[in-house]
């Protein structure tokens, strides 16, 4: 897959996306990633990108003839059109099933928007999606598109080297992870569910199945379409009550 990025500060993009899953997927050739600095493309001596609001308002907004001459540049480096996708905290919130779709392309074209968004004609006529990472506003789209370029990456055939992997994570069927744990078996007094030790493989993955059940009811009942009730993913909570036994 390539993966293209513009954005007005390439330099945040050094050093995330050089460690562990993602670096690998570059050195192996699974994910080929092009950065591009958006204000190349600026035609003035002070290479202006931004400009005010038509109508008045706060703060600036990127031209539409700076991103329009920076995307045809970018898309002109492949011979795969690309599916450009705006980071933008209007867009869809971003899933497993969207992420799953965006790996399935050839080719993603990220553009990370600054100050008060892009012009809107360039969302209109360039943009083939918008995405969100959440219901919040952050500086600049940089943060957003290497959280995406991370998703995505993970389901390249071969980047996790285990093909099973994705298959057996949070919302890969639904529902949350199951709890994980690893030697020692007690620490503190702490003990691991017997049920884990047991090597009855059959009771072990009915125990995994109960417990990503009972911890997606409890943290994020919407996935299983019920209310949430306020329910609060994410916070401090009590441990789930799931037994360490189930019947086969």
């Amino acid at each position: 897959m390539r993966v293209d990025v513009l954005t007005l500060f390439p330099e945040a993009f050094r050093g995330p996306l050089d460690v562990s899953i993602v670096k690998r997927a570059r050195e192996d050739g699974l994910l080929d990633l092009h950065v591009h600095d958006i204000r190349e493309h600026a035609t003035d001596r002070h290479r202006t990108v931004d400009d005010y609001p038509f109508g008045g308002g706060q703060g600036m907004v990127m031209r539409v003839d700076v991103l329009d001459r920076a995307l045809e540049f970018v898309r002109a480096q492949a011979p795969e059109r690309g599916l450009v996708v705006y980071l933008t905290p209007a867009g869809e919130r971003l899933n497993d099933r969207i992420v799953r779709e965006l790996a399935a392309e050839p080719r993603l074209i990220l553009v990370c928007g600054r100050y008060e968004g892009v012009d809107e004609r360039f969302v209109e006529h360039c943009v083939d999606r918008e995405i969100s990472i959440g219901d919040y506003v952050l500086t600049g789209g940089e943060l957003p598109a290497m959280v995406l370029i991370d998703a995505v990456t993970r389901h390249i055939p071969g980047a996790l080297g285990d093909a099973a992997s994705p298959e057996e994570e949070s919302f890969a069927d639904g529902l949350l992870e199951h709890p994980q744990y690893t030697r020692p078996a007690v620490y503190r007094g702490w003990a691991v569910p017997d049920v884990l030790l047991s090597g009855h493989h059959a009771r072990i993955e009915a125990w995994r199945r109960a417990q990503r059940l009972a911890r997606t009811r409890e943290r994020r009942p919407d996935l299983l379409g019920e209310p949430n009730d306020g329910a609060q993913p994410g916070g401090r909570r009590e441990r789930l009550g799931a037994p360490d036994e189930v019947d086969e």
